[in-house]
């Protein structure tokens, strides 16, 4: 008697814990890797817009009291960088249907925003330019909660961090412009 799990049982492991739909889609660790790929594709173009800068004009900007420590931005970002790829993976896990094939074509939008908001702000220094895309960013990123939270309830729950955080930075750059 066999008793070795099958590929179907494999992918359901897999799967266990992170949604109650998956559907059976070719390769999902590759998926997976891909969409942490892109994330961290922004994150280190967004590093290199801001390494010369944190110690440059930044530095000697007047920022607003809550502005929070520069070694905290690094971490927090890692954190929100993964739990975007890991929700826009759980979407794409689902069935075919409009709301994930819009969910994934805004996810990349606002992925595009997030990647243009970095060189605006830090390297340009063009900070009310810089507030016009954060704003822009942070529609999309609630947009993006909107249509993941109706295939993936797990998915919306990754990114609500990220609105969060997007939207405190919103406050900073605003703040930042208004005072510099």
């Amino acid at each position: 008697m066999n008793i070795a799990p099958t590929d179907a049982d494999r992918r359901a492991a897999w799967c266990d814990g992170f949604m109650s739909t998956a559907v059976d889609r070719p390769r999902p660790p590759l998926a997976l890797l891909g969409f942490l790929l892109a994330t961290f594709v922004v994150a280190a173009l967004g590093g290199l817009a801001t390494a010369g800068n944190v110690d440059g004009w930044y530095a000697s900007a007047d920022k607003p009291p809550f502005n929070p420590p520069n070694w905290l931005f690094g971490p927090v970002w890692t954190v929100l960088y993964i739990a975007m790829a890991v929700a826009a993976w759980l979407v794409w896990r689902t069935a075919d249907s409009p709301t994930r094939t819009r969910f994934l074509q805004v996810w990349w939008v606002q992925l595009a925003f997030n990647l243009a908001w970095t060189p605006t702000f830090f390297a340009a220094e063009l900070l009310w330019p810089a507030v016009g895309v954060i704003v822009v960013l942070d529609v999309l990123v609630a947009l993006t909660i909107v249509l993941a939270w109706r295939v993936s309830r797990v998915a919306g729950s990754l990114l609500l961090p990220y609105l969060a955080w997007v939207l405190f930075a919103t406050a900073l750059n605003v703040s930042l412009a208004v005072l510099n």
